[in-house]
């Protein structure tokens, strides 16, 4: 699949699930590969781009909403959550799809706005306990 995500001189600007942060997306080349550059304020997280398809597909599988369950990478992941399938020994990539150490979590914060301003899912937008599901 081909991404319409700008690069760094045009990034898509993305509000976290409950809309009351602003973030930005692009998609940048790192060591011969592209990557998914998630700028927070100050902060720059990688994600890797597969995320995108395999998060996709596995939301097909599953069927339905499934909740996000953002968590910090030192924080435990609550099973059965986006969070938990973006760091489980088990998905595609086998482990972590964030690339930066220390800054691997937030899978469920910051990739389901982008999979939905894609097109590919739609989201919640509480408070607190967003979901997700695959369109």
């Amino acid at each position: 699949m081909k991404y319409k995500i700008a690069g760094k001189e045009n990034p898509l600007v993305l509000k976290t699930p409950p809309l009351s942060s602003e973030y930005t997306m692009h998609i940048e080349e790192k060591n011969g590969s592209e990557v998914l550059v998630c700028t927070v304020g100050e902060t720059v997280l990688h994600y890797d781009i597969r995320c995108i398809e395999d998060l996709y597909h596995m939301l097909q599988k599953q069927g339905g909403w499934m909740e996000l369950g953002s968590a910090d990478e030192q924080k435990p992941a609550k099973e059965g959550t986006v969070e938990a399938l973006g760091r489980s020994e088990t998905n595609p990539v086998g482990g972590w799809y964030g690339l930066k150490k220390g800054l691997r979590g937030r899978f469920g914060m910051y990739l389901p706005p982008l999979m939905e301003a894609l097109g590919l899912a739609e989201l919640t937008h509480e408070a607190k306990g967003n979901k997700m599901k695959a369109l």
